[in-house]
């Protein structure tokens, strides 16, 4: 990347950062993702950003690609509206290097190893962590370019409480879901359930067949539930358990072409205070993850992936950190059937052994992990991560980290038999990032600067493929991907707030000097928001410079664009809020995705959703 990129980014710092009060507004959030224990963001050494449930709940309506894609370093791209795959890239990387966890479960495909976002509502999610950089030294294979782990909703304190929200909107849109939590002496547990369903818009912007410029319609209905028991003082049970189905009809030649995705994640955990410095938690956890196609009746395929971990970990709290030892199971097994024949049945484990530790004394902070991975496929892996974290004032501090990581090839790169290679060898990469922070009272900023090198970088080529294939798993060589984030949040009163983020990066492959595909070399967000009394607003404005997609040698252009979004909230009583949301306000006409130079896949202009929300707590 130039460097005269860095600078820009340095300089849009505001200048008045360097003149604001030293006293800090107590922003200590606590995170687990990036370090596996409970630690606090003003001590992390690694770049995560806390999505909280007001913001989640601003975005009723739209998906958890909508909500991701206004958070620093993120991309998103879909193969249609609603209902349609949702691919995430973080920092450049693929959707495939990235982990994802549903109250600390893996529910990734073991085929694709891309996970169905579009299928998680929002309405089950409490809170999202994002750790956007390598992590194979806590979390194992696929962490190159971090891990996104979501907390469905759990209840605070106490009190029963029950809440809901029905809403409806465009393109024939309608929700509505419930929850409740509660207590009974020792044991607290809740349960909620959603449902969405939307006529939709058509998959493709310019249908080529008749059949295929029908409005394709999506449904999800998903439910999730928990129980936690405390046993005694310091030692608990819990069991938590989240299903999601969604159904989305699609362009495949034939009008009743659709597919069924079915998602589960279910686990039981175990914590013990073992003494006052040593706690120890047990958990296992499974996450079941199919989809059933049919494009031309009777034809049809079926994907059944499964993935069954185990987790022993233990903490013990040093005079200046905290030291954690942990062993981690992993079985993937997958079996792929075509109208009722199988023709794919694999299985692998691993087992890994995790030492990490973290620490701050004074005005410094550490993080070390070393993880040893034996994959009964692939072999030995070991990787690591150093962070050092030193605060300068009481405003200003800065971080550096290193981390390495690894990814074993999905089921499909290995086996599939329209494009699979069996010899293809793990990615690995190495990374290295440094940070600046500043905080004070009313203003936050915050600049990234990271280098991930990945080699053995894994793409589906449509051209130069063995033996007459359209597509083939290959090998690209070496990709770089260097870059840098600078986020931002500002208090301009009492009632004001304006904060953005913006990326710039290069993420190149380095044989052939081209940019990977669908990811665009500028985007941000810049959201101002308003409150007082019972009213609230907000409005954003998401922006991406232009993007490479391929079509076998072909390079197509995807032009850059902006979308203004916006919300109004207004709160009737303290139980019942009732609010509208506008997206694409401007009705741009954008592309985010295509699969040749006629064909691309379509997004939705503007549209209204309006709900009614009640809460008692």
């Amino acid at each position: 990347m130039k460097k005269r990129a860095v600078l820009g980014l340095i300089i849009a710092l505001p200048i008045n950062a360097y003149a604001a009060d030293d006293t800090i507004t107590a922003l200590d959030e606590i995170v687990v993702t990036s370090s596996r224990t409970p630690q606090s963001t003003k001590t992390v050494t690694g770049d995560i950003t806390v999505i909280d449930s007001e913001e989640i709940n601003r975005l009723q309506g739209g998906s958890l690609a909508d909500l991701l894609r206004l958070q620093p370093g993120v991309q998103t791209f879909t193969n249609g509206g609603m209902g349609t795959n949702s691919n995430i890239a973080l920092r450049g990387t693929n959707d495939n290097q990235l982990i994802v966890l549903v109250d600390g479960v893996r529910i990734n495909s073991v085929t694709t190893g891309t996970t169905a976002f579009e299928n998680i509502p929002l309405a089950l999610i409490e809170r999202i962590e994002i750790l956007r950089s390598p992590a194979s030294s806590l979390y194992g294979s696929d962490a190159i370019g971090g891990v996104v782990q979501i907390f469905t909703k759990r209840g605070k304190g106490n009190k029963t409480h029950i809440y809901g929200s029905a809403g409806a909107g465009s393109y024939d849109s309608y929700s509505g879901n419930a929850g409740f939590d509660t207590t009974y002496q020792a044991l607290k547990f809740g349960a909620q359930i959603s449902n969405y369903d939307t006529r939709g818009i058509s998959a493709l912007k310019h249908a080529p067949r008749v059949t295929d410029q029908d409005r394709d319609g999506y449904n999800n209905f998903s439910g999730s539930t928990y129980a936690d028991l405390e046993l005694a003082p310091g030692h608990s049970i819990g069991l938590h358990y989240l299903e999601s189905k969604g159904q989305n009809q699609y362009d495949g030649g034939s009008r009743f072409s659709h597919s069924e995705r079915h998602q589960q994640g279910y686990g039981i955990g175990l914590k013990n205070a073992l003494t006052e410095h040593w706690n120890s938690k047990l958990e296992y956890s499974v996450g079941l993850d199919s989809l059933f196609n049919v494009s031309n009746p009777p034809s049809n395929t079926d994907f059944e992936t499964e993935q069954r971990q185990l987790s022993w970990q233990h903490d013990y709290s040093l005079p200046y950190g905290m030291l954690t030892i942990a062993y981690d199971r992993l079985e993937q097994d997958v079996v792929t059937k075509s109208n009722g024949k199988t023709t794919l049945d694999r299985s692998r484990n691993n087992d890994a052994f995790i030492v990490g530790y973290t620490g701050n004394y004074e005005a410094h902070s550490a993080q070390l992990s070393l993880r040893e991975d034996h994959n009964s496929q692939f072999g030995n892996f070991t990787t690591g991560g150093i962070g050092y974290g030193y605060d300068l004032s009481s405003a200003w501090r800065l971080t550096a980290q290193y981390g390495s990581s690894f990814r074993a090839p999905t089921f499909n790169q290995l086996y599939a038999a329209s494009f699979g290679n069996a010899d293809l060898p793990s990615e690995k990469a190495d990374n290295i990032e440094a940070s600046a922070r500043y905080q004070s009272q009313g203003f936050q900023a915050k600049l990234t600067v990271f280098d991930n090198h990945i080699r053995n970088f894994i793409q589906t080529f449509r051209a130069g493929c063995p033996n007459g294939l359209s597509t083939c798993a290959a090998n690209a060589g070496k990709v770089e991907i260097q870059g840098a984030t600078v986020e931002s949040r500002f208090s301009i009163n009492e009632y004001w707030q304006l904060s953005g983020n913006l990326t710039i990066q290069s993420p190149r492959v380095d044989a052939t000097d081209r940019l990977l595909a669908r990811r665009a070399q500028r985007y941000g967000n810049l959201i101002l928001q308003y409150s007082n009394g019972p009213w609230d607003w907000s409005t954003e404005l998401t922006a991406s410079s232009n993007r490479d997609d391929y079509d076998r040698a072909i390079r197509l252009n995807l032009s850059g664009y902006a979308l203004l979004n916006s919300t109004l909230g207004y709160r009737l009583n303290p139980q019942w809020r009732l609010q509208a949301r506008a997206n694409n306000i401007l009705n741009k006409d954008y592309v985010l995705a295509a699969s040749s130079s006629t064909v691309d896949y379509n997004t939705m202009g503007t549209n209204i959703f309006v709900s009614l929300n009640y809460d008692m707590k």
